[in-house]
């Protein structure tokens, strides 16, 4: 194909409206034969660390969640200094978006401008190539189905209940196809609602967030009692959230506890429940006390780091250096462009090993 076909040739972007109903920046790039589109995603629970979302300030606009400032941006400068490249330079094309904006943490121009254009331009090149995204972002390599982590009972800041961590998910490993493991997560999710109605009537099964149930319940301990011990569980505890930095403690289940006692914590909950996977266990500078329980637990569960990392290379070289997790979250819009998300510089901590069956 010739290299005149990936041509950027328009690029127009524009508010809409996401999931939640907040908007959000959406961008249209065109090459000379090919199309691609990007609305940008955004997370209820934000790390402080991740790069800067830009919004418009006006308290009578959308509560002023608006991004008009952030279109702007795309319209008038992101866009026409791309215009006539070639779409499949990505990381050239996201240097000079990021050289565009100047700053660590893309504050000026906002990385939710910056991330719509990237990520529409290797839609795009790839609908150019007349290739799906993911074969284009494989190079070659066999891509791979992950092992899906459902997230069925919200708390913290995706429900309005008082359970202090943030998400307990299952994780239905073991099975030979994507297929069977999203079936056996659906399965679950439905009888868990049986059960909860049953135990705490019809409230109980109102849904958080992130369509999680979001029960009256305030322990760790009995949400994860009422997910049972035939599957294999997970948690983001989220800890910033109940992280008092002023008095280094954090609110659990109602108390105010130390750094030891919530490491204790997390292991009581480990030889209790078939517990393999816990997410930002501690607040998102301690790099410390992530290396303890790492050390400690690492070896049957999965340390996840995602407030911790925020995706950030020098972070994650950080988390490597310390041994803080072994088990990162990548997500495109904490750091704002597709060629740094994709960095494989970044990519050197350790997945736990799943069972190999249900009966594991």
């Amino acid at each position: 194909m010739a290299s005149s076909e990936f041509k950027i040739e328009k690029i127009v972007s524009r508010e809409v409206l996401d999931s939640r109903a907040n908007p959000t920046v959406q961008v249209d790039l065109y090459t000379k034969a090919g199309f691609g589109r990007f609305s940008v995603p955004s997370g209820a629970s934000k790390g402080r660390l991740e790069a800067f979302e830009l919004r418009d300030g006006d308290r009578q606009r959308y509560a002023g969640l608006g991004v008009q400032k952030a279109v702007e941006n795309v319209n008038k400068i992101l866009g026409p200094k791309i215009l006539g490249m070639d779409s499949r330079e990505q990381a050239k094309i996201d240097r000079v978006l990021i050289n565009l904006d100047g700053t660590e943490n893309k504050g000026r121009l906002g990385a939710n401008a910056i991330l719509g254009v990237s990520i529409a331009l290797a839609r795009a090149s790839a609908d150019t190539a007349k290739s799906s995204l993911y074969r284009t972002l494989a190079e070659g390599r066999k891509p791979s189905l992950p092992l899906p982590l459902m997230n069925i009972i919200n708390g913290g800041k995706h429900a309005g209940n008082d359970l202090s961590f943030q998400e307990f998910m299952i994780i239905p490993a073991g099975f030979r196809t994507f297929k069977d493991a999203l079936r056996c997560g659906v399965e679950v999710y439905h009888a868990l609602r049986l059960r909860l109605e049953a135990k705490y009537g019809k409230t109980a099964i109102n849904v958080g967030d992130e369509g999680g149930f979001a029960p009256p319940i305030n322990s760790v301990e009995e949400a994860l009692d009422s997910l049972g011990q035939n599957v294999i569980l997970g948690i983001d505890a989220a800890a910033d959230s109940f992280y008092d930095q002023k008095a280094r403690t954090y609110k659990v289940d109602g108390k105010e506890i130390d750094t030891d006692k919530l490491l204790d914590l997390y292991v009581n909950l480990q030889e209790k429940f078939p517990l393999k996977s816990i997410e930002d266990p501690f607040h998102d500078e301690d790099f410390e006390n992530f290396s303890r329980i790492t050390k400690k637990l690492g070896a049957k569960v999965q340390i996840v780091g995602d407030d911790l990392f925020v995706t950030n290379i020098k972070r994650v070289a950080q988390g490597i250096r310390v041994k803080a997790a072994n088990a990162l979250l990548v997500k495109i819009n904490q750091i704002g462009t597709l060629t740094e998300t994709i960095d494989r510089r970044q990519f050197h901590c350790r997945h736990i090993s799943w069972p190999r069956n249900r009966s594991d």
